[in-house]
């Protein structure tokens, strides 16, 4: 299998962080180009007790494009274009991801199922069963609640 260029789309959460290194890894040893790709939601007004909300300065499409710029691959070798769009989600990964023709594409998974899966969607199950090419999901290797025991533990001393 010829792998060219990998598309790793990102919300910037640590499950995306977890599948960046894995896109990294899978791009140096194959001598791919990176893409990057940070897909802003479609503005939802939310209306609150005064009238409609502002969105959240994180929103805004400049700081976005500077967040995704910070994403750098430990190996300065590998070749890295960043996209930044306004969209649905996973259409806009499917329509990315067929316009550069990429290989493959690297995208974390929340792991959610069941209910929280039913009532959130699922991006990345959208995308693994509509991409023209192989999705590798990565799910964040250590589960959050595995972390949250390990810093809530009381130390053991010897005696």
């Amino acid at each position: 299998m010829k792998i060219g260029t990998i598309l790793h789309p990102t919300d910037f959460s640590r499950n995306s962080e977890s599948a960046f290194h894995m896109a990294c890894a899978l791009a140096r040893d194959y001598g791919a180009r990176l893409v990057l790709l940070h897909v802003k939601p479609l503005l939802t007004v939310a209306y609150g007790e005064f009238g409609a909300l502002p969105p959240e300065a994180s929103d805004h499409l400049e700081e976005l494009k500077e967040r995704l710029a910070r994403l750098q691959p430990a190996d300065a070798g590998i070749k890295v274009d960043r996209y930044v769009v306004e969209g649905e989600i996973a259409w806009e990964i499917l329509r990315l991801a067929g316009d550069l023709k990429v290989d493959l594409i690297v995208m974390g998974t929340h792991g959610r199922s069941g209910l929280g899966r039913l009532l959130m969607g699922s991006v990345a199950e959208l995308v693994v069963r509509k991409a023209s090419c192989p999705v590798l999901t990565v799910k964040n290797p250590v589960p959050e609640e595995a972390k949250e025991l390990a810093t809530h533990q009381e130390p053991v001393t010897a005696g």
